[in-house]
Parts: C-alpha cells; sequence; structure tokens
C-alpha cells in the first residue's frame, strides 16, 4: 500500500508537470510543482493558521498559478474575524476567479450569522453562482426589511428547503411574524417535511406554532405509533394536523398498518384533504415496495381530494404514476397516471420520463385528439441520445442518426480555451490530487462558454485522460455534439481483449463503466467501492475466488486487473439474471438480492420495470448504461443503436433458482 501512495504521488506530480503550470495561469506557461499546495491543503486539515498563512505568503510572493486557493484556505480559517475590507482585498486580487465567488458565498453565510444585512445587501448582488438555498433565505430576508413583497418566493424557497438551517428558519421567522407567512402555510410546511422524513425540518417549522405544538410534534416523532393509539384527536384543526403528521410518519413506516389506521377511524374523522395527504403517502410507501395496492391508495387519496389540486411533492406524485405503471398485472392504470402527471409541477411535467409515460396512455385513448397528442408528445422526445428519447423514436418506427462530428477546431479555439486561467487551475488541482476542488474550478469556469469554448474545453480534458471533465463538459454543449468526447473508449484493447475472453458485450461495458466512474482509474466511492468498474473488496474477493485469480487487496486499484475482476462479475451477475441487461445493471449497482425481489409480481413490459425501480439511483442507473450501450455499440460498429434489444420485452418472477445464489 505504501508503494501504491508513493505511486500516486509520483503520477500526480508528473501529470502536474506535464501541464506546464507556473507564476502565470495558462496552461502553455512553464512548470509549478504541487508540493505547495499539498501542504496548503495538509494545514487546512490541521486547521494550523500560522502554517497556511506562511504558504500563501510564498505563493503570493512567488506568483504561484494555484495561489488563489491557499488565499482562500487561509481566509476561511478566521472568516468568523474578517471586516468586509479584508474580502474586498481578496475579491481584487481574483477577480472572476471561482475562490472569489466561494469565498463571497461564505461571507454572505457569515453576515447572514452577524445579521450584517447592510454589508450583505451590498455583497450579494455580485454572487454569480447564487446556488446556496440558505444565502437565497437571507437574501429574500433582507428584502423583507426593505420593505419588499417576498411572499410568493419565501413560500417556495422554504417549503423546498430540505433541512432546518438559520437562514431560511429566521426568514419563515419574519415573515410569519409579519403575517406574510401564516398558520396554513406551516402546517404544509409540516406535513412536506414529515413525508420527506425531515424530524429537524419539523421540529423548526413547529417552533413557529408556539411551544405546545413544538412539544406534540416532538411526542410523535418518538413514538408515531403511541402518539396516534394515545394522544391523537381530531377535535379542532391543530389536532386534525398533528394527526395527520403521526399518520404520515406511520405510514412510512408500514403501509398497510397505517391503512388499517385510516379505515377503522381516521379517514372518517379527518377534513378530507388531510385525509387525502394520508392516503396520498400510503400509497408512496406501497409503490416504494412495489405492493399492488399503491395504486388504490392513490385512487382513495385522489377521491377524497377532488378536483382541487394538492399541494403534494413531486416525489408524492411520481410514485403514484410509476404505481399506476404497475397497477392492475401490468395494464396500467392510465387514468391514474395521467391525474398524477397533470398535478406535478411545470418542470416535472416537462421532464422526459413524464412526457413519455403520458404519450403512452394517451395512445390508449380512442379519441383523435389524445392520439394526435401523443404522437407529437412521441415526436419531440425522440432522440438517439437519451434512454426515453430511444423509446420514443422506436415507438414511433423510427431508427434515429446520430448526429453528425462537428468541425474539427480551430487553432485559435484550442489556444483560447488553452490559455484559460481557471480551467489550468482546474486541471493542476486534479493533478495534485484535489479532485474535488479541481471539478468545482472546472465547472465554474464553463460558465456562460457557448458549444464551440465547450467542445474546445472537453478536448483539453480528453487530450490528459480527465475523463469525467471531458465527457460532462461535451454533454454541456447542445447544437454541436461530438460522440467522440461523450462516449470516449480508453483502454480500447484491453478492454475488447477481455470481452471477448469470457463473452461479454463490450458495448454494454464501457456503457456501464462510464456511468460507473467516468473512466477515472483510481475512483473511490464513499462505500469502498473501488477503479474503473468500481468493484468493492468483497466482490473482488468473491469472483477471484469463483473464477480462479489470485487476488490481493492492493491489486483492486490496478486499472487492468480493476477491469479484469470487473468484467468477469459483470458475466457471472448477467448470467445470473438470464442475460438480462436491464436486472444485471440494477444487480451491479444495488447488489443481486433486490431485483431478485423487484421481479417478483406479474410479468411487466421491461420498460415499466425500469421506471419502477425504488431507488432514484439505481433506475437512473440503470437507464442510462442501456443508453450508453447503444450509443457504444454504433460506435465501436458492432450493432445498431436499438434500446429495445437491450432492455428486453417483459421481466417476471425467475422460472428457476439463480445459478448463484451467493452472489455479493
Amino acid at each position: 500500500m505504501l508503494l501504491a501512495v508513493y505511486e500516486a504521488g509520483r503520477r500526480a506530480l508528473a501529470a502536474l508537470m506535464a501541464l506546464g503550470l507556473a507564476a502565470g495561469t495558462s496552461l502553455a506557461q512553464p512548470t509549478a510543482k504541487p508540493e505547495l499546495i499539498t501542504e496548503a491543503r495538509d494545514a487546512l486539515r490541521a486547521r494550523d493558521g500560522q502554517r497556511l498563512a506562511a504558504l500563501k505568503a510564498s505563493a503570493l510572493e512567488r506568483q504561484y498559478p494555484l495561489a488563489p486557493w491557499i488565499d482562500y484556505w487561509e481566509l476561511g480559517l478566521r472568516l468568523k474575524d474578517l471586516q468586509q475590507s479584508d474580502l474586498e482585498a481578496f475579491y481584487a486580487r481574483w477577480p472572476g476567479s471561482y475562490v472569489e465567488d466561494r469565498l463571497r458565498n461564505d461571507w454572505l453565510l457569515e453576515l447572514g450569522r452577524r445579521r450584517d444585512w447592510a454589508n450583505f445587501a451590498q455583497d450579494y448582488p455580485r454572487f454569480k453562482m447564487n446556488d446556496d438555498r440558505q444565502v437565497s433565505c437571507y437574501a429574500l430576508l433582507t428584502e423583507h426589511l426593505a420593505g419588499r413583497d417576498v411572499r410568493v418566493a419565501a413560500r417556495s424557497a422554504w417549503l423546498a428547503q430540505r433541512d432546518a438551517d438559520d437562514g431560511c428558519q429566521l426568514m419563515a421567522g419574519a415573515l410569519y411574524e409579519a403575517k406574510r407567512l401564516d398558520t396554513e402555510d406551516v402546517w404544509l410546511k409540516l406535513r412536506l417535511s414529515a413525508e420527506a422524513g425531515r424530524p429537524q425540518a419539523m421540529q423548526a417549522a413547529a417552533r413557529l406554532l408556539g411551544k405546545p405544538v413544538e412539544a406534540e410534534v416532538k411526542a410523535l416523532l418518538d413514538s408515531a405509533g403511541r402518539y396516534l393509539t394515545r394522544k391523537a384527536a381530531a377535535s379542532n384543526r391543530q389536532q386534525d394536523e398533528l394527526t395527520t403528521l403521526a399518520l404520515i410518519r406511520s405510514a412510512a413506516n408500514d403501509a398497510e398498518v397505517t391503512a388499517e389506521f385510516m379505515n377503522k377511524r381516521w379517514e372518517r374523522q379527518l377534513p378530507h384533504e388531510l385525509a387525502a395527504w394520508v392516503w396520498a403517502q400510503i400509497g408512496r410507501s406501497a409503490a416504494f415496495k412495489l405492493q399492488p395496492e399503491a395504486a388504490d391508495y392513490y385512487d382513495k387519496a385522489l377521491k377524497l381530494q377532488g378536483r382541487k389540486a394538492p399541494e403534494w411533492s413531486d416525489e408524492t406524485l411520481a410514485r403514484a404514476a410509476r404505481a399506476a405503471l404497475r397497477a392492475d398485472d401490468g395494464a396500467g392504470r392510465p387514468a391514474l397516471l395521467l391525474r398524477a402527471i397533470e398535478l406535478m409541477s411545470a418542470a416535472e411535467q416537462q421532464d422526459p420520463t413524464w412526457q413519455f409515460w403520458k404519450a403512452r396512455a394517451l395512445k390508449q385513448s380512442s379519441a383523435a385528439a389524445k392520439q394526435a397528442e401523443a404522437q407529437r408528445l412521441l415526436q419531440g422526445l425522440a432522440s438517439p441520445l437519451s434512454f426515453y428519447g430511444k423509446l420514443a423514436a422506436e415507438e414511433l418506427g423510427q431508427r434515429t442518426a446520430l448526429p453528425p462530428t462537428p468541425l474539427a477546431l480551430s487553432a485559435a479555439e484550442k489556444a483560447q480555451a488553452l490559455n484559460h486561467p481557471g480551467l489550468s487551475r482546474a486541471l493542476a488541482l486534479i493533478a495534485a490530487g484535489l479532485r474535488g476542488e479541481g471539478v468545482r474550478e472546472w465547472n465554474f469556469s464553463l460558465r456562460g462558454m457557448g458549444d464551440r469554448e465547450l467542445l474546445a474545453a472537453a478536448q483539453i480534458a480528453c487530450d490528459r485522460e480527465v475523463w469525467d471533465r471531458c465527457i460532462n463538459t461535451s454533454e454541456r454543449s447542445r447544437g454541436e455534439i461530438d460522440l467522440a468526447q461523450r462516449f470516449p473508449t480508453p483502454y480500447r484493447n484491453e478492454l475488447l481483449a477481455q470481452t471477448r475472453e469470457i463473452g461479454l458485450d463490450p458495448a454494454y461495458v464501457y456503457g456501464l463503466i462510464r456511468q460507473e466512474s467516468r473512466f477515472v482509474s483510481d475512483a473511490r466511492s464513499h462505500v469502498g467501492a473501488s477503479g474503473l468498474m468500481q468493484v468493492m473488496p468483497g466482490t473482488a474477493r468473491w469472483t477471484a475466488k469463483k473464477v480462479g485469480i489470485d487476488y490481493r487487496p492492493e491489486l483492486l486499484t490496478d486499472r487492468d486487473f480493476n477491469l479484469r475482476i470487473g468484467t468477469r462479475y459483470l458475466k457471472l451477475v448477467l448470467d445470473d439474471f438470464g442475460g438480462s441487461m436491464a436486472m444485471a445493471a440494477a444487480a451491479y449497482n444495488a447488489g443481486p438480492s433486490r431485483p431478485r425481489r423487484w421481479r417478483q409480481g406479474p410479468p411487466l413490459d421491461a420498460a415499466i420495470w425500469a421506471e419502477n425501480i425504488p431507488f432514484h439511483e439505481t433506475r437512473d442507473y440503470v437507464k442510462r448504461v442501456l443508453s450508453n450501450a447503444t450509443i457504444y455499440a454504433a460506435l465501436l460498429g458492432t450493432e445498431p443503436p436499438d434500446l429495445r434489444s437491450r432492455l428486453g420485452r417483459l421481466i417476471g418472477p425467475a422460472g428457476a433458482a439463480p445459478i448463484n445464489q451467493d452472489l455479493p
């Protein structure tokens, strides 16, 4: 392991030197060494302000290209002691840079904590990223204090807030006190927080309604079941709401028990609107567990709600739509599906997922107008570049051509990207092993770029084999699409050799690796998966024993071994699921036991099965892997980009026991 660490450091140093960074800021300038930035990062982690200040002074004196980051870290350690003038000096040193805007973000949070609204109001308009919800809440509060009506924006920001934070809570408290938010808004916030499983946000909202309500919310958070059997009542609005919150909490744990609570007592005693909320949450819980009753629960909720649009979350409505797709042995309930989509937010309705399934539901109608709308939706979606775009094209009987290769980049376009200070710093950070910082600097630098600039930036990353930046940057272009950048084929000879040896489709493997690691060979997940194919140590050990390969833990980070062990595990999984690429991808991401459970019940259209995968990460993963694979198949010349042939037609219970019941 020490040798591996040494080699990683040596490669980082060599890569940084190869970038040609020096006292200036472009890739075209002389060399700078990475020791200074790594020393500074170590000092930051140790919170050694004295050492960091000395390194900052050295970096500024030498005009070190990564000096902005060292400056940022040093100021960040003593942010609580700074004044606005200190920040203005920093902004002047690094105008237009990522760290200028990131420190402004940190400073705005500090100003909010200080309640220094004058300096906050001065600095906030210069915040370019504007991607911090707490800062947004502080900003809305300053607007409110200045006498402007911010109710609509403030209510929206507060309801969307996931966790309790000072900014949004302070804003909500001020607007509630000023009667710009009312008790109905607070109860809505409590319900949304309850369904999202956010107890801290619930307690923060409850404080606005006073200590008695706060105490009741704490009691139902401690035990929803005990609250329902001992304390719940429904004789006034406050009791109605508290009982509803307890039922929402109960539904998350057990849909069937909560349905029994509702049938025996609470559906009759609660107002229809609140009873509908509870049935929707029972439906959501049942849909997550793929229970066949889920659609019935949602039908009850919508019947109680009537035609008035509820303020249920998009996630609750998405679960309703998925339950509708699975309902009645896979025949679906188009009316429930269409109603769920109709109630989603405008932005969610435009998601290709729901555009596609809306079209499929409308096609079941005999009305000519609905048939025409379905055709229009499918034509608008049809594309060779996305999962639902491909399904829409195939639904229409079309074979959409892949985009043509853009014109080659000119010398001037390449030079502009090579001399971009932010891109240069980003690549230097990545080369020095500070990938997170480098990725943030890189993404900030892409703001405002047009297609040709994006393609030039992507090409820099491709040329240096920083594949994740190559792919992600190229994916931002809209009018011009370079598939060689978006779907690169690094390690091609090695991958083709491994897949040929075991009879595995190379396009499928490329599609999976692109989603797993973006070809970052030293990638490591938060759960310990490593390398190109993100293999867990236990999985590697099991696979090596199964196929007769020597295994040592340090081999897992070796590119060729990772590719070898990962492809063999994938082949075992694929065989275990009868060749189903959809189920094998789900198993690779979430473990084999889960898709074995998810396939139980009636046989489903494979697209419906994939859309009903309960975990968002795995659902998205499966769709992307299969979509990627169709494009790689075309690029490798192995077969036409047909998604259905990879997705399959039906997925249902297995006819026989799994081949490898001990698959990890």
